[in-house]
């Protein structure tokens, strides 16, 4: 009975061990299913080999980033479905892979320049981990990888570095670009003081390189303040006179008693006041240059004798019937309309058409917008550095103002302005204040008109040109474009008429 006992004790302690077992079993399996569902919820392809390679465990995603089902990879080489060719299409040998690797060293192994190969042949690159699987022993089992598909990342690089090869491409061509912007402003002849990238100016500076390296007479026409003096300067420093002076005479600036002994020198006593020899412009010129800046302010009786000078090289001295002989290179310039100072007897033809040689027409700072900003840097760097302030900001407002303005006094205006406005500014910031009139921008002078207004005085100007000629190869329909009974046509109906 006792016995008995024992018995059926022994047999329920089995029983609850096996119970136990069976709970910690079902509580694995739970366990199991449980990091199953996790991995195969995963986002990252996550497969698990033997130590010989071959799949143990495969996650939906791994299965649908290469297209085999789960079924197809189990227990295949995924090395030899997935793994076998270099991203350059060369065979890549298991012994080399680094998912093998992990497996045989014990080390982790991270790489990203890789490709797996899909089931339809196509391939994508890879970016994975082969982590090395361990018993309680330290026995290698195996290896766990997990991995994802960076194409997207691949193509987001590929983009960077192709706009920073676009970058860099920009950057090489702007320099360039400037370089060449630098010889064209010189003419690859160091205009050093030349500072434009309008394309009118451009076509003078092209113009001036022309003519620069021959004696031909030149005659600079443009507004006050335009350079003339500058252009002067610049066909001189380009010619083969460049080693010899350049003489400058402001015939505007000198009285009409004094400018033919100032041109052509005097001798002792020619004149009262005459105390001693004076050697005149063009004999100081000579082998050089002269320029005769405002020449539309030359006297008419004094204009036969610089006439003789550009025709024959030759003069005589106040007081001195000797000729003397020289070889002087004009260049002349002028604000003044020439062609109707001739119209008017106020200046003579023959001497008008002896310094038209090669005209060189300077556009107003006003058809200049592109250069306005430019040289406003310039003069901001020259009068900072002049005054000792540190004035280097010329905000988009203040650029703004500045091309807005006419520029009634063209470069000479600007740089006055700046010269000011770096005077008055009290930060970094170039501050205009009341150095700009306020009263002569762009947009408050200019007045909208009607086409027929525009139209009309087209016709009025260019029939002024042609001194009312209609036809023929000089006349104004030629000059215009159309048809001699088209512009009559037109004038009739604007009522134009020669008084």
């Amino acid at each position: 009975m006792e016995a008995g006992k024992t018995s059926n004790s022994k047999g329920g302690v089995q029983k609850t061990t096996d119970d136990k077992l069976e709970a910690v079993k079902k509580e694995l399996t739970q366990l199991q299913k449980h990091h199953e569902l996790i991995l195969q919820s995963a986002g990252e392809g996550i497969y698990g080999l033997d130590d010989k390679g071959h799949t143990t465990f495969v996650n939906r995603a791994a299965a649908e980033m290469v297209g085999y089902e789960l079924e197809e990879m189990i227990g295949k080489s995924q090395h030899e479905l997935i793994h076998h060719t270099k991203p350059d299409g060369s065979v890549y040998e298991a012994i080399n892979c680094s998912i093998y690797a992990a497996f045989s060293d014990g080390q982790i192994h991270h790489v990203d320049n890789e490709v797996f190969w899909r089931k339809d042949g196509t391939c994508f690159p890879v970016e994975y981990i082969s982590t090395p699987i361990k018993d309680e022993n330290g026995e290698l089992l195996g290896a766990v990888v997990s991995f994802k598909n960076i194409t997207k990342r691949r193509e987001a690089e590929a983009a960077l570095r192709a706009a920073l090869a676009e970058l860099e491409e920009l950057k090489e061509r702007l320099e360039m670009e400037n370089k060449y912007l630098q010889q064209e402003i010189k003419l690859n002849h160091n205009f050093e003081e030349i500072i434009s990238r309008s394309k009118k100016f451009r076509k003078v500076l092209n113009q001036l390189e022309q003519v620069a390296t021959t004696d031909a007479t030149v005659l600079i026409l443009g507004e006050s303040g335009t350079g003339k003096e500058l252009i002067a300067r610049a066909v001189h420093n380009v010619s083969n006179r460049k080693d010899r002076p350049l003489v400058k005479v402001n015939c505007a600036a000198l009285p009409a008693t004094l400018i033919e002994s100032e041109l052509f020198g005097h001798e002792k006593g020619a004149f009262t006041g005459a105390l001693a020899k004076k050697i005149g412009r063009f004999e100081l010129a000579d082998g050089g240059t002269i320029f005769l800046d405002e020449i539309g302010e030359m006297p008419l009786e004094l204009q036969p004798k610089l006439l003789r000078v550009l025709q024959e090289g030759e003069f005589e001295r106040l007081g001195n019937p000797q000729t003397t002989k020289v070889n002087v290179r004009v260049i002349a310039a002028t604000n003044r309309e020439l062609q109707k100072a001739v119209e008017k007897g106020e200046f003579r033809e023959d001497l008008y058409y002896r310094l038209n040689v090669f005209p060189l027409q300077l556009p107003p700072l006003r058809d200049r917008i592109e250069d306005i900003s430019l040289l406003a840097s310039h003069f901001l760097l020259k009068y900072s550095a002049a005054f000792g302030k540190k004035v280097d900001v010329i905000t988009q407002s203040t650029a703004d103002a500045l091309s807005k303005y006419t520029w009634p006094g063209n470069v000479r205006e600007l740089e006055n302005v700046i010269e000011r406005a770096v005077i008055t500014s009290t930060s970094n910031k170039l501050n205009l204040g009341d150095s700009l009139p306020q009263t002569s921008s762009r947009t408050n002078k200019e007045q909208i008109v009607t086409l027929e207004e525009n139209e009309r005085v087209l016709i009025l100007k260019t029939l002024e040109k042609t001194h009312w000629k209609v036809s023929g190869e000089m006349g104004a329909a030629k000059l215009l474009g159309i048809k001699r009974t088209t512009l009559e046509a037109r004038m009739k109906k604007l009522n134009i008429e020669r008084a």
